[in-house]
């Protein structure tokens, strides 16, 4: 097949950057980056997360081919701020949102579990009636959060 193998998609190399920086000499304090092994998920993220902050003008990332392992994403601030040290921070600031998110979900489900585990099992489960309507036997476990 053409498909190249799945761990080209997210293994670097030997001796592959993960990140590569071009300053642009056009436009002032502007620089693209090429984030290796990476696709639209991390792209999209990180551009909205540099969106939310007030000393970028400018974000904007594409992925030139599907079948390519990386995203290309421009920077541009209005000065008081390097666009590498602005990556940067957008990177530590979205870590921290996916942390925090991450605890959210682990305490709310912990606390699901903790809340199902004194009921008997009929009562915990849904039935999904094609017709709209709702039972309490044989249907699926249903998982509020």
């Amino acid at each position: 097949m053409n498909a190249p193998e799945r761990t080209e998609a997210f293994i670097l190399d030997e001796g592959e950057l993960p990140v590569i920086v071009t300053e642009d000499p056009k436009v002032p304090n502007a620089a693209t980056f090429k984030i290796m092994k990476q696709d639209h998920t991390l792209g999209n993220m990180v551009r909205a997360q540099l969106l939310s902050m007030p000393e970028v003008l400018f974000a904007g990332y594409k992925t030139p081919h599907p079948l390519l392992p990386y995203f290309i994403i421009r920077v541009q601030t209005d000065g008081s701020i390097t666009p590498q040290t602005v990556l940067e921070n957008a990177c530590k600031k979205l870590i921290g949102s996916l942390s925090s998110l991450e605890a959210q979900f682990k305490r709310e489900f912990s606390f699901h579990e903790v809340e199902m585990s004194g009921e008997p099992p009929e009562a915990n489960t849904v039935n999904l009636d094609p017709y709209g309507g709702t039972g309490v036997s044989g249907g699926v476990k249903y998982l509020d959060l």
